[in-house]
């Protein structure tokens, strides 16, 4: 019987795992395909700074009046006197924005405050709070202890925009759904500035809403 020499199998091009492809910048891709799933809200709230009146959701990204005061610590940071809240990380600089939902609340605040604000008691009449208001159908704008301006508004606004632009002396409030500006508040700040929010209506909360984040390359040249 004649002996037959195996012959090596024929190489193919492709035949292997394309492993670069699969392992290549691996964390970089898990990165860019969680941006499909991942959010980032600017503005997350405090609960150490939040009216025992009020009840913030678990990612501390939406907040609601309650039915009844809910037996909280006392302590320095919190506002309690008011249904307000203030957000987790103030400024000194730059610009910032964030947008709120306000939906069907039928009573709400959002704007910013001074850090150093006294917490307790009455601040409503106290200086160094800026913001734009919604009660009884009707809007406005202020800058405590200054008397409000009354602003005219064609539609019931369903998200409000908060522009802080801190070097220049501007706290601006526009309809991002018409792309609509609506009130300029303008003063010098001298500190740190947190954002606000004060919700009186049990009805419907004031939620936080996220940006999209992206992933971007630079290429560097010479």
């Amino acid at each position: 019987m004649p002996y037959c020499t195996p012959q090596d199998p024929e190489r193919v091009s492709g035949a292997l795992i394309n492993v670069a492809k699969h392992l290549g910048n691996l964390k970089f891709r898990v990165w860019e395909k969680m941006q499909e799933t991942v959010q980032y809200t600017p503005v997350t709230l405090d609960p150490n700074t939040a009216s025992p009146r009020l009840i913030l959701s678990e990612d501390l990204t939406s907040v609601r009046r309650g039915d009844e005061r809910q037996q909280l610590p006392d302590n320095p940071e919190r506002i309690d006197k008011y249904a307000s809240v203030l957000g987790s990380e103030g400024f000194n600089s730059g610009t910032h924005c964030w947008d709120v939902e306000v939906g069907e609340n039928t009573w709400w605040c959002v704007g910013v405050m001074t850090e150093s604000l006294q917490r307790k008691g009455n601040i409503s009449s106290m200086s160094g709070q800026w913001f734009m208001w919604y009660k009884d159908g009707k809007y406005g704008a202020q800058s405590t202890p200054q008397p409000l301006t009354l602003l005219t508004v064609k539609q019931k606004l369903q998200r409000i925009r908060v522009q802080l632009d801190w070097d220049r002396g501007k706290l601006s409030f526009s309809d991002p759904d018409n792309n609509t500006h609506l009130h300029t508040l303008t003063h010098t700040f001298t500190e740190r500035v947190c954002p606000y929010f004060n919700d009186a209506c049990k009805l419907s909360p004031l939620r936080m809403l996220p940006v999209r984040a992206s992933v971007k390359v630079e290429q560097y040249s010479k």
